[in-house]
């Protein structure tokens, strides 16, 4: 058994990575198709992911390339991508292929919600991202990647 726990903390992480990569990847797509607005998008996202780190005073205007802010916001979220194969892991670990499926799902959907509406409580400036805009998507696309990494 205890040669089994490096596997896993190598797995989480990968996993973790490459849910991060596609989720990203996914965003920019969606970005790309129905706004025209790349790469100020970006930019303000990840001013809004910095803000968890340093505070309400990186949030205003212009949005524009600020390579720290860029820097904070790529590893949060990879952090979070992390931290969430690590919770789906625990939950999935017992199951079979399709009942790992649906909780994979099931994961994705409560992380979209706590995501879009738990965080806001305490970020508030992250109701911006809320809205038929489509760029609300990645965030479960990210949990439901890493549940079939």
């Amino acid at each position: 058994m205890p040669t089994q726990l490096p596997k896993f903390w190598l797995a989480v992480l990968y996993a973790g990575i490459v849910a991060g990569i596609i989720s990203t990847i996914v965003q920019l797509l969606l970005w790309w198709t129905f706004w025209d607005a790349l790469p100020s998008i970006l930019y303000r996202d990840a001013r809004f992911a910095a803000a968890i780190i340093f505070g309400q005073e990186v949030l205003p205007p212009p949005a524009t390339l600020n390579w720290q802010i860029m820097l904070i916001a790529t590893w949060i979220h990879f952090g979070l991508s992390i931290i969430y194969v690590i919770v789906l892991s625990w939950l999935i670990h017992r199951l079979d292929l399709k009942n790992s499926l649906i909780m994979g799902v099931l994961y994705g959907l409560v992380l979209f919600i706590i995501n879009m509406y738990g965080f806001v409580i305490i970020f508030p400036w992250f109701v911006e991202t809320r809205g038929l805009d489509y760029s609300n998507c990645p965030r479960s696309v990210r949990c439901f990647c890493s549940g079939s990494v």
